[in-house]
């Protein structure tokens, strides 16, 4: 198949969204598809150097993302580009700019178009007039515009589908959670992290990976890090990431005098982030904003447990004690961190093996393509049904 994948997002912004969208790209290219990134302008990107496969088209700031980008233009542009590929199918990635750009392209070349919604957007509103402009009701309505005649609509997870149905949309769906690379994170890494930072081979690492926002509610995690040094005294809290929230996590930090105990690495390539996870001994996050949370099953296939928030989709991905718990209370995330820092989860352990194999086997990248790539099949076989039982305009001379 020719898929034309259409995203404001894209390496080398930084991620879940990325992440999700170049592993299935590279693992739908590696099944024999031609796939192609339509997408925004990037100023870290070199514009004399040609991307393959990748159509880049003039963008600007987002409001209150300056660090993510919308599309002022390219609508005609990417449509005659997707016709000279002869796309098969239209996968949008984004509700905005590249999103309608995709649905428009389409239209007009009468095939499916399918969409993953990737984002709650409920949990970011405060990022825009601090709350006062945006309300619920504005994303429930532009979600349900942009959805409208989608051929069909992929949640990656269970909270995801029922925002959507709540909301109203009206599309075949799927639940298809993204996959990973396990070979880049089961991998052993030549990157010495423990060495890099001075620590040493038997002090305990908690660690937390994601965009440093303050709904990924890291500064809870930095809250309860005393009453869990009280009991773990040489434990060390490895933040890795950047964002708007690090320097009000900085000085969290530096008023609760836990300096000597919490590292904070800045941003880290994707892929030197496999690195982190194995030095670490239980990752660890109190986010109640993910839609999937691809960092957990990141750290899972790299071996080590988690300890992150109930939810449905948590309490589901987790279900057994050497892939980690989920917590409701604080006295919950307090005592199975200290758990996991005092017992660290034996991964040579047959049991754990075998848990952690299949576990793996539901979150590779491969099943997630296997399981989009039937869904365009099946998109195309409706649409093609459809397109059968239209009337025939038959006039007489």
């Amino acid at each position: 198949m020719n898929i034309g994948l259409f995203t404001d997002t894209y390496f080398p912004q930084v991620s879940g969204v990325a992440t999700s969208i170049k592993t299935l790209r590279n693992e739908l290219t590696r099944q024999g598809h031609q796939v192609y990134i339509f997408t925004t302008t990037d100023p870290h990107v070199d514009k004399d150097i040609k991307e393959e496969n990748i159509f880049r088209f003039s963008s600007i700031p987002f409001v209150s993302f300056t660090d993510r980008r919308i599309a002022f233009r390219g609508l005609f542009q990417a449509y005659e580009i997707a016709k000279e590929l002869h796309l098969d199918i239209v996968h949008t990635q984004t509700e905005f700019s590249m999103g309608m750009i995709g649905k428009f392209v389409a239209r007009n070349l009468n095939i499916p178009c399918v969409h993953t919604y990737h984002t709650m957007y409920e949990d970011y509103l405060h990022y825009v007039a601090n709350g006062k402009l945006l309300k619920p009701i504005h994303v429930k309505e532009g979600t349900l515009a942009f959805c409208h005649n989608m051929s069909g609509v992929i949640a990656p997870s269970n909270r995801v589908l029922d925002t959507l149905t709540n909301y109203g949309v009206k599309s075949e769906f799927r639940i298809i959670p993204t996959g990973i690379d396990i070979g880049l994170f089961a991998g052993k890494s030549d990157v010495d992290v423990r060495q890099q930072y001075g620590l040493k081979d038997d002090t305990p690492i908690m660690l937390s990976v994601s965009r440093l926002a303050y709904e990924k509610n890291i500064a809870a995690v930095i809250s309860d890090f005393p009453a869990i040094l009280q009991q773990v005294p040489n434990a060390v809290l490895m933040i890795v990431g950047d964002g708007p929230a690090v320097d009000d996590l900085k000085q969290q930090v530096a008023s609760e005098k836990l300096t000597q105990n919490v590292i904070f690495t800045g941003e880290i390539s994707n892929d030197n982030v496999n690195a982190f996870y194995q030095a670490a001994d239980v990752f660890v996050s109190a986010s109640e904003s993910e839609s999937q949370g691809l960092t957990y099953i990141e750290a899972m296939a790299a071996g080590i447990p988690v300890v992150v928030k109930s939810s449905p989709y948590t309490d589901d991905l987790i279900n057994a004690d050497s892939l980690g718990k989920t917590f409701i209370s604080q006295e919950e995330f307090i005592s199975n961190t200290v758990h996991y820092l005092k017992e660290p989860v034996d991964a040579t352990d047959p049991k754990v093996k075998k848990v952690l194999q299949k576990k793996i086997d539901a979150i590779s990248a491969t099943t997630f393509a296997n399981r989009v790539t039937d869904f365009y099949r099946e998109l195309q076989i409706n649409q093609e049904l459809a397109e059968a039982k239209k009337p025939v305009d038959i006039t007489e001379d």
